[in-house]
Formats: C-alpha cells, sequence, structure tokens
C-alpha cells in the first residue's frame, strides 16, 4: 500500500479495490513504511498515517493505493474516461479536465513553508506549465520526453503520475519518504520516465 495525494473518480467501478481514504484491516497488514531524510541524507523510518476519522476526506491529499490500483485510473483518462468496457467519465469531460483552465496565468514555483516535509516545488523549469482541472499541464516537450499538453500531479510521500495521451503513455512512481521534491526522488522519477520513452 502505498500514500498518493489525487483525487479519483469512480474507483470501485474501476475495480480498484486496494484504493481508500480509511485503511482496512488487510491494507493496514500490508502498508509500507514512511521515510524520511534526516541531515545526513540518510533515509530513516518515520510514524506517519493519515487521520482515519477526520471531520471530512479531503478530495486531494490522503488517499492510500497500490501501483497496480493506480495504473487503472491512470489508463482511464488514456481511453477518454473508460476501461475495460466500464466508462466512468465521459469523453468532453476527460478533454475539459486536460484544458487551460487559468488563462493567462502560468503555474510558478510552489514554495516550501515546512522544508522538512516539502522542499520548493519547480516541475520542469524553464517551462511554461498550466493548471487543469486537477492536473498539471506541461506545455512544451519535456526533456523526458513527456509529449507537450500532458497531464501530472504528485503526493506529498514522493509519488508522481503522468498521462501523456498524445503518446498513449502513463506511468506512476511511488516512493515512501519526505521531503516531497526531494532531488534524488526527482532524478529516479525523471530517469524512469525517460527510459521509458525510450523504449516505446
Amino acid at each position: 500500500m502505498q500514500r498518493g495525494a489525487v483525487q479519483t473518480t469512480g474507483a470501485s467501478s474501476l475495480g480498484m479495490t486496494d484504493t481508500s481514504f480509511k485503511l482496512s484491516p488487510s491494507q493496514r497488514e500490508r502498508l509500507v513504511t514512511m521515510h524520511a531524510r534526516g541531515a545526513d541524507g540518510a533515509l530513516k523510518p518515520i510514524e506517519f498515517e493519515m487521520p482515519q476519522a477526520p471531520e471530512f476526506f479531503s478530495g486531494g491529499a490522503g488517499l492510500y493505493s497500490t501501483g497496480p490500483d493506480y495504473l487503472k485510473f491512470l489508463r482511464m483518462f488514456l481511453n477518454n474516461g473508460s476501461l475495460d468496457g466500464k466508462k466512468v467519465l465521459r469523453p468532453e469531460t476527460v478533454a475539459m479536465m486536460g484544458q487551460n483552465q487559468i488563462g493567462n496565468v502560468n503555474v510558478m514555483t510552489l514554495n516550501s513553508v515546512q522544508p522538512d516535509s516539502s522542499r520548493d516545488v519547480e516541475f520542469f523549469p524553464g517551462i511554461v506549465k498550466k493548471w487543469g482541472l486537477g492536473f498539471l499541464i506541461n506545455t512544451e516537450t519535456a526533456p523526458t520526453g513527456r509529449s507537450a499538453g500532458s497531464l501530472a500531479w504528485a503526493g506529498i510521500a514522493n509519488t508522481y503520475f503522468w498521462i501523456d495521451q498524445s503518446r498513449n503513455i502513463a506511468g506512476v512512481v511511488l516512493m515512501q519518504f519526505l521531503p516531497f521534491c526531494d532531488a534524488q526522488a526527482l532524478q529516479t522519477f525523471a530517469d524512469f520516465e525517460s527510459r521509458l520513452y525510450e523504449i516505446t
């Protein structure tokens, strides 16, 4: 079980049986230990769990899932809202989610106020980025090979995903440590993504 941070729609319709905000006993048994990078650069286990009975469940944080489950979610977007014959979103809804929703405003560096939890966030420096409905959109081809207009975002535990509808490629990398946007984590993600484009 991995911790992510993106709202999902129709998880049960997609057969995402290991995806929820609240841990079942079976999920808890398989939960991956969270780590944090210390001042010496080493990773050490830490206690970390999202509240299991909050006043409300956040639509944008606190999701528990697995790699196979999350890939079902990404594949649904590659298939314009459907997966394995089950429709979750209309194609026009998927298209709208991937459109620039902030006009002439650009996504800038997200400056951290809690460096132990997150470094400053800046994906693909120098490339103009926009926000769709739930996704970061790169407006140019990325150095990794990701097509312009691809969708992406991430989770606090250094979990990252992207959806490249132009190339019919989607990927997810689930690491389990803080701080978010750790330099080594970002390099691992970039290496994985670049290699995937090299072989496809």
